[in-house]
């Protein structure tokens, strides 16, 4: 697979011995032992028909890559050697999209083949060989090339031989397929291993977060464990079935392993042309189209004259300027800049119900303009049973074309009190918009005794079971909180010490307790115990919202 920009490396004798040398410098020290897996002869582990695509047993087709090799002096990760000098900074740096790509793809193999043990290390030394991680980084804000990255087409000539597999649909060639995009996927193998890693509903191979977690799957097949050596290699000769094509990727592996940083897109180091191979891809200013069906002759261009070898130099005029314009740079993509609020109003809800308001996110570019397509994830924080739909605390959407995603129905829980709701563009370091929520506790606007017979009993006895009725606008209020006290008489009743009581845990006389009614909005109390001297006596139950009843209790004197 390869990513062809002006001219392309070709396999070679010359920087076949390079990559030998280097390897063999950087073999030498490597922490996990790599002996090279033999390129044939040796197939076990390799993806299988089934799980596997077709294409001469290679990922790529086994088309052309780029051979040019890291400085030999590593950068000096931390923790590593402090007397290894810091060289190839300007190499050691991916670009920024490019490196999230790779990371993210590390993160969701990880969550579902952990045994893989997938580096994205190896997804960036396959990105570098493949298409120089994605020409320097010329990628848009979703990631996606400016212009699709086409291999030459596998017509055997030099190449493989793959005749078109897909109509021309990813590779715009009907005739024999081409490696598509920045790792370089032809399309059978696209078609059976394509992701979308960037949650844009899209699986394409020219978008890098697409691209770098088909390749980490794919590197993944079968049971390969990649912190083995030998599972490694066999998963990199999967990609492209050649043993310089493992030393190059190999060797990268290793330089990246000592450490990275992230450079701005389209900043990205090209591979030095210095092969005699000349290949071309799409014209990378040219606009993305839709590849037809049937390939266009190209006519044959009419030979131009070649200007004498040294021409004859031209008097000037000394005060004419003889300094070229500058080139315009490129105006650069929309760059995620903030997320913001986009108009959330207050949180609050009942305990068991939905909150009515809606969390509502705008994804902000560089430039201030809404930006489509951001993956935004909503965070349920603290001490709380709210959920979203689907008993979810955590949610990931993708903002629309306005800039903006609304989070999932949130419902309250059972614990009343606050938290908050975070809102964080995914996979970045840009501030998270924190949203503040509150539960509060069931009411009811009204309460009633249940029965009509007077409760009456003799001192030292028990009264007959209390039962009440809470209702909220009219319909049952189930799991409201009521609190029961034993009142004095007067304007402004406070609780009784003498008189009816209940008991609590340990058997002892109260006579304030909180009870909560059913579903049903019902409630029965505890036993009431009558004390104190004949007379009438009042409990006033108070729920949560105020509602209030007062029931009369009489105590008579034993009888003679």
């Amino acid at each position: 697979m390869a990513a062809q920009f002006g001219r392309r490396l070709r396999r070679g004798a010359t920087t076949t011995a390079v990559a030998a040398a280097a390897v063999a410098a950087l073999t030498a020290s490597q922490g996990p032992g790599s002996p090279l897996v033999a390129s044939e002869g040796d197939q076990s582990n390799q993806p299988t028909a089934g799980s596997t695509p077709s294409g001469d047993g290679a990922a790529s087709g086994n088309s052309p890559y780029f051979t040019d090799l890291p400085p030999l002096n590593t950068p000096n990760k931390p923790g590593t050697s402090v007397n290894l000098p810091v060289t190839g900074s300007a190499e050691s740096g991916i670009p920024a999209s490019v490196l999230a790509a790779y990371k993210k793809a590390q993160q969701a193999v990880a969550g579902t083949d952990a045994a893989c043990r997938l580096p994205w290390q190896l997804l960036a030394a396959i990105g570098k060989v493949e298409s120089g991680q994605a020409r320097g980084g010329r990628v848009d804000a979703q990631g996606t090339t400016f212009s699709p990255i086409l291999g030459p087409a596998l017509n055997g000539q030099g190449f493989a031989l793959i005749k078109d597999t897909d109509n021309g649909a990813y590779d715009g060639d009907s005739t024999h397929d081409r490696a598509v995009g920045p790792m370089q996927f032809i399309p059978s193998t696209w078609e059976t291993w394509g992701q979308d890693g960037n949650a844009d509903g899209r699986k394409d191979p020219n978008n890098i977060y697409d691209a770098a977690l088909a390749a980490g799957r794919y590197l993944c097949a079968g049971s390969r464990d990649l912190s083995l050596a030998a599972d490694l290699d066999r998963a990199v000769l999967s990609y492209n079935h050649s043993d310089e094509y493992l030393r190059t990727v190999r060797t990268w592996f290793e330089y990246y392993n000592r450490g990275t940083h992230e450079v701005p897109d389209g900043t990205g180091v090209l591979p030095v042309e210095t092969s005699t191979g000349t290949h071309r891809d799409v014209d990378t200013d040219t606009p993305r189209t839709t590849p037809s069906t049937s390939p266009t002759p190209t006519p044959t261009p009419t030979p131009t004259p070649k200007p004498p070898a040294k021409p004859s130099p031209t008097p000037t005029d000394p005060s004419t300027p003889t300094t070229p314009p500058p080139t315009p740079d490129p105006t650069p993509s929309p760059v995620l800049a903030a997320v913001q609020n986009a108009g959330t109003g207050e949180l609050t809800a009942t305990a068991g119900d939905a909150f009515a308001e809606r969390i509502k996110v705008r994804a902000k570019s560089d430039r201030g303009t809404p930006l489509a397509k951001v993956s935004v994830t909503f965070t349920v924080v603290g001490d709380t049973d709210a959920t979203f739909d689907g008993a979810k605390s955590t949610v990931t959407l993708v903002t629309g074309a306005d800039g903006t995603v609304t989070a999932p129905v949130l419902t309250a829980g059972e614990k009343t009190g606050g938290f908050s709701v975070s809102a964080t563009a995914t996979g970045t370091s840009l501030p998270a918009v924190t949203y503040a929520a509150t539960v509060t506790a069931r009411q009811a606007d009204a309460i009633a005794r249940t029965g009509t017979a007077e409760l009456t009993a003799v001192a030292g006895q028990t009264f007959a079971d209390v039962t009440a009725e809470a209702t909220y606008k009219g319909a049952a209020a189930g799991r409201v909180a009521v609190t029961a006290t034993m009142i004095t008489d007067g304007g402004e009743p406070v609780e009784n010490d003498k008189g009816p009581y209940f008991t609590n845990d340990d058997g002892d006389p109260v006579r304030t307790l909180v009870f909560t009614t059913d579903a049903d909005g019902k409630l029965t109390l505890p036993k009431i115990y009558a004390d104190g001297a004949a007379g009438t006596y009042k409990l006033r139950l108070t729920t949560e919202g105020g509602a209030t009843v007062v029931i009369e209790l009489t105590v008579e004197a034993p009888a003679a």
